[in-house]
């Protein structure tokens, strides 16, 4: 009942900059938390940044400093800047969110498709 468009992955070389849109859609009431995760090549899938409903926010150790997520709740979308861009962010970037939605009485968690980001040396 919820779908996740993810946009703004590519290629880029180290050191620079991308910026990656979440757009959710559906019958949505209110929406919880929303996170961004990755998964490179035979890797685990890993918890990079989350953003409460209230705007708080938290941070892999490996991308603190670098990478930023924020949304927009008139929007629905959430957002993850990367800067200063390194080879080991080359993953799979996917969103990720809880969500309240019409004639459901629980939130729902759903996942968007992913967008690949390419980061060369």
């Amino acid at each position: 009942q919820v779908q996740l468009v993810e946009t703004g992955g590519g290629s880029v070389q180290a050191g620079g900059s991308l910026r990656l849109s979440c757009a959710a859609s559906g019958s949505i009431i209110r929406i919880n938390a929303m996170n961004w995760y990755r998964q490179a090549p035979g890797k685990q899938r890993e918890l990079v940044a989350t953003i409460s409903s209230d705007g708080r926010t938290n941070y892999a150790d490996s991308v603190k400093g670098r990478f930023t997520i924020s949304r927009d709740n008139a929007k629905n979308t959430v957002f993850l800047q990367m800067n200063s861009l390194k080879p080991e962010d080359t993953a799979v970037y996917s969103c990720n969110g809880e969500f309240k939605v019409l004639f459901n009485r629980d939130y729902v968690n759903s996942w968007g498709q992913g967008t690949q980001v390419t980061v060369s040396s």
